[in-house]
């Protein structure tokens, strides 16, 4: 299985990349996708374990 690349313009803090791990292998592009969505919209240079906990429960995981 391959390993995730975090080479995006968006940085991901350590923990926020243990989380997105935790999600399925099949569901993570598209996981990724939409909590990158999310960080841009609030203006963020990088993903947090805060934005990936705001894309979870805003998408009822």
């Amino acid at each position: 299985m391959k390993d995730f690349d975090f080479t995006d313009t968006l940085r991901w803090t350590p923990q926020a990349k243990a989380k997105l791990k935790n999600i399925p292998f099949f569901a993570r592009p598209q996981a990724r996708q939409r909590i990158e969505q999310l960080a841009r919209a609030a203006n963020l240079n990088e993903v947090t374990i805060d934005i990936v906990e705001q894309a979870r429960v805003e998408f009822g995981q």
